[in-house]
């Protein structure tokens, strides 16, 4: 194997900042076949958006529940879907921000440990609460928690997978949100049994055990390391080394054979830390069009799902007669269908291609929704076949709304990539749970037909607009290394080897064409 660091001449030997080394620890780690210690990546890290899932879903399906005499909080329903939910998404905008900056800064290992902690204690917290105010608080905290983790978890989840299978990867993880929520809306059902459990007891379970799962979480997180990609940059290139190498070794004995050889090598500069300055100069001028992208997806997915989700209840029991007690089954098959879509086509966004599959599955599910509001005008729509319609939008809605964090995760600079997840997930965040909230409650709680088509016609017209931004922007990246795709602020690229001049990665010239990485060879995952 390569040498994973070289010092310059002017610059000695290790430890410290300051120094030029040349690596190929990139490469390293991109050219890995998919072996058992990648499902270990997948078991660590992934497994948090089960609890996400299973978090807002719960809430919102034990509202009534909480808000009745002898639940043991004084609080109403309108106080658990309003002021908590809001507490809910400021806690998760905020928690993003402020940890995405920390990841960037003290690594991906030591924060996705701490956000998650975070979360544990929350959750718990959450569960014995008596009083609203003790209520509204550890939501807040509990949405600063899961904020954090999609900085932490995003960055460095595309460090550690190889780029043959960074996107379906990060899709089908992604994705597995919507596990979460049938879980949340099938344990809702049961710990709302007043013949099984006391009212003021059922509901404190749920809570309890979100915290239990995130503990065995934390457990299985030691095992995780921190990213290489980090560590290099840092002057922390012995760490690296080590850990690259212990990875081949094992990734070796599993295979029976030795690996091939690395192909590309890359000079580093390496620095403590980037200023705020230079995030948003590389984010918003070096990288404008890449930022369009990433607003344009992220609002469109927000939008979409908050003109279906956000008055889903209120649709079947208004239009449908669809008891209230009832709702939990028909969100349980939209939950399957959404997390189907990125497991099914996530495979395809790293064959097919990036730039086709995101256009494409943005530009699905707002055409199949105006379909929806159409038959749902005429007035030729069932319960059962209203939820099917819903089924086909996301299954295509998923995906895409997906990619869109994927997309912002690996087309920027390695030095920024935790704050540029952490920003525009608040953005999406802030988007999905202030503003389309604020604009769809009022439209799908009028019990007018008319205004729940146009609900249903403003989310789609967004997620269409956002397609058509993704057919003319979005970066190919699919199979290519994520210092190909952007190269980082630390590259020294006049000495950088291996990659041919005028690459991608030095702005957005380079956007839509380039050399793609040497594929990997391995079966996918």
């Amino acid at each position: 194997m390569a040498a994973a660091w070289t010092p310059s001449p002017e610059t000695g030997g290790p430890g410290g900042t300051g120094r030029t080394v040349t690596t190929d620890i990139p490469a390293r780690l991109d050219r890995l076949p998919w072996s058992r210690w990648h499902w270990t990546i997948v078991i660590g890290l992934g497994t948090v958006w089960v609890l996400d899932g299973l978090e807002v879903t719960v809430v919102g399906n034990i509202a009534g529940r909480l808000a009745e005499p002898g639940s043991g909080v004084s609080i109403t329903s309108g106080q658990i879907t309003g002021t908590a939910a809001a507490l809910y998404v400021a806690g998760a905008c905020s928690g993003a921000l402020f940890w995405g900056r920390l990841t960037d800064r003290f690594g991906r290992k030591k924060l996705f440990m701490i956000t998650l902690a975070v979360y544990l204690a929350a959750t718990a917290l959450t569960a014995v609460s008596w009083e609203a105010w003790w209520f509204f608080l550890f939501r807040f905290l509990t949405g600063f928690g899961i904020g954090g983790e999609y900085a932490a978890i995003n960055s460095a989840i595309d460090e550690l997978i190889p780029a043959a299978h960074r996107g379906r990867v990060d899709l089908i993880i992604n994705g597995s949100f919507w596990l979460g929520a049938v879980g949340g809306s099938l344990l809702s059902i049961v710990a709302l049994d007043t013949d099984l459990l006391a009212r003021n007891v059922g509901w404190r379970l749920t809570f309890a055990l979100g915290a239990v799962l995130a503990l065995v979480i934390l457990l299985v997180r030691r095992h995780v390391p921190e990213s290489p990609r980090w560590l290099l940059i840092h002057g922390r290139e012995g760490e690296a080394e080590e850990i690259v190498s212990g990875i081949e070794r094992r990734v070796e004995r599993e295979g029976g054979a030795r690996l091939p050889e690395p192909r590309g090598e890359l000079e580093i500069h390496q620095r403590e830390s980037v200023t705020f300055r230079e995030i948003a100069r590389t984010v918003f001028a070096r990288y404008r069009r890449r930022a369009v992208l990433g607003f344009s997806l992220f609002i469109g997915q927000a939008f979409l799902y908050n003109a279906i989700t956000f008055g889903f209840g209120a649709i079947l029991t208004r239009f449908y007669d669809v008891p209230s007690g009832d709702t939990g089954y028909y969100f349980a098959v939209i939950a399957v269908g959404n997390f189907c879509g990125p497991l099914l086509l996530g495979r395809l966004f790293d064959t097919v291609g990036r730039r086709v599959m995101i256009s494409s599955t943005y530009l699905l599910s707002g055409l199949l929704l105006f379909g929806t509001a159409w038959l749902f005008d005429r007035g030729v729509l069932g319960a059962g076949t209203l939820t099917a319609c819903w089924c086909a939008v996301l299954f295509f809605a998923s995906a895409g709304a997906s990619s869109a964090y994927l997309t912002v995760s690996e087309v920027f600079p390695m030095e920024t990539r935790a704050m540029s997840i952490a920003f525009f997930y608040a953005l999406g965040t802030a988007a999905g749970g202030i503003s389309g909230p604020l604009l769809f409650a009022d439209l799908t709680g009028t019990g007018r037909v008319g205004d729940t088509v146009l609900a249903f016609s403003i989310g789609a017209a967004l997620m269409c607009a956002a397609g058509l931004v993704a057919a003319f922007l979005a970066v190919r990246a699919e199979r290519r290394s994520l210092e190909d795709i952007a190269r980082p602020l630390t590259a020294v690229a006049s000495r950088a080897r291996g990659a041919r001049r005028g690459a991608p990665g030095l702005g957005d010239a380079g956007d839509a064409q380039g050399p793609s990485a040497p594929p990997a060879t391995p079966s996918a995952p």
